[in-house]
């Protein structure tokens, strides 16, 4: 199945990541941040499946939206990083995958 796409376990390893950092996160903001960070995290992955399932017009569109969903948990990241509820470790750490998954999908899309 999608096991042996990279950019699948890379989106994988991302959420295995993302789950402990989201548990520590105060509850007062896991409620808002926390949330939209693992039901952003499980989009991009459950994307990823469903993009490698087709061609054409239709996988175009799906890789799009994982860009969409990379770029906001990008911008989601860095939030938690800036109201100190994770360390600088934990940001630059998030900030390498998201990075390699984006490298990943830029040369994804490029694939005819």
């Amino acid at each position: 199945m999608c096991e042996k796409l990279l950019i699948f376990q890379k989106t994988y390893d991302l959420l295995l990541w993302l789950y402990p950092v989201i548990n520590r996160i105060p509850k007062s903001h896991r409620l808002v941040l926390g949330k939209e960070l693992e039901e952003l995290g499980i989009a991009l992955l459950v994307t990823t499946v469903k993009a490698n399932k087709v061609r054409g017009q239709e996988r175009t569109s799906l890789q799009l939206q994982i860009s969409d969903d990379l770029d906001s948990i990008r911008i989601l990241i860095r939030l938690t990083k800036d109201l100190r509820l994770m360390s600088i470790k934990q940001y630059a750490m998030g900030a390498e995958k998201i990075n390699e998954i984006g490298r990943m999908l830029n040369s994804w899309m490029k694939v005819v």
